[in-house]
């Protein structure tokens, strides 16, 4: 129903603007906004000669972006939530690293990712070797809304279930496991949830300075150079890539709600 209403928006928006030959915010044709049936039927067309659809050759490289992709995400999860852990018991270290942790976001990840490949690559083993280092670039981006949102949802635990723990000289590993990290639940996930598809955005970024072929990073630099002649398989490219970054989101919600249903206080 949603996918059919954004068709429909689509082609009367480019109805309205060629018919009326309007050229803000651009100039609407069929290579700034080709028709969706064209790019539908991309997919099955080869991209080049001799080579086999384009869906097929999209699912391939999809699958390679989706490993880099996870293994970013489940890093930057990992290295996100202990930082959260970490800051919540110590304020000198939350006035010390937080200014740097938010600091790190706002430098430009295209300028970053060149200098994580070159770091990055001659430690890693052979078969990581390349795509390891995107699994990097990837993590970058997924570990600040985990250890923000963990800490903020550490920090939320009812601090009258916390005197009471103290009161019963509950040891810190105690109340972190019974009492913070299931308060910290709605937050980390809300956090895994943008995570999810920044990891996707990060690899495919993080693609672009190792010279990776195999991935959508690839495709994305390869249709470019043809945009002018044939845009629909750039767009196509562009679909498969969103749908990826959807398919991510939808496997963290459905995760969310196995482990909050299970969490202690949602169970009779």
């Amino acid at each position: 129903m949603v996918l059919a209403a954004l068709v429909g928006l689509w082609e009367l928006y480019r109805w309205v603007w060629t018919s009326a030959g309007w050229t803000w915010p651009f100039r609407v044709d069929d290579t700034s906004m080709p028709h969706v049936w064209r790019i539908a039927k991309a997919f099955a067309e080869p991209a080049q000669v001799n080579q086999p659809a384009l869906i097929t050759v999209l699912l391939h490289k999809t699958l390679f972006t989706a490993k880099e992709a996870a293994a970013g995400f489940g890093l930057g999860a990992v290295v996100g939530f202990a930082l959260g852990v970490v800051l919540v018991h110590s304020r000198l270290l939350q006035r010390g690293f937080l200014p740097y942790i938010v600091g790190s976001q706002t430098i430009p990840i295209l300028a970053i990712a060149p200098m994580v490949v070159v770091w990055v690559n001659p430690k890693l083993p052979g078969s990581l070797q390349g795509w390891g280092a995107v699994a990097v670039i990837a993590a970058y981006l997924t570990f600040f809304p985990v250890a923000i949102n963990t800490l903020r949802g550490l920090q939320s635990a009812d601090p009258r279930a916390l005197e009471l723990m103290r009161t019963y000289a509950a040891s810190r590993w105690t109340v972190l496991w019974k009492l913070r990290v299931p308060s910290s639940l709605p937050y980390v996930f809300s956090a895994l949830r943008l995570a999810a598809t920044a990891s996707v955005v990060g690899a495919i970024i993080g693609e672009l300075p190792s010279g990776i072929q195999s991935g959508l990073g690839g495709a994305i630099l390869n249709f470019n150079q043809y945009y002018s002649l044939e845009p629909q398989e750039l767009w196509a490219t562009n679909v498969v890539a969103a749908a990826l970054g959807i398919v991510f989101f939808v496997i963290v919600v459905a995760a969310e709600k196995i482990v909050v249903r299970r969490a202690p206080e949602n169970v009779a």
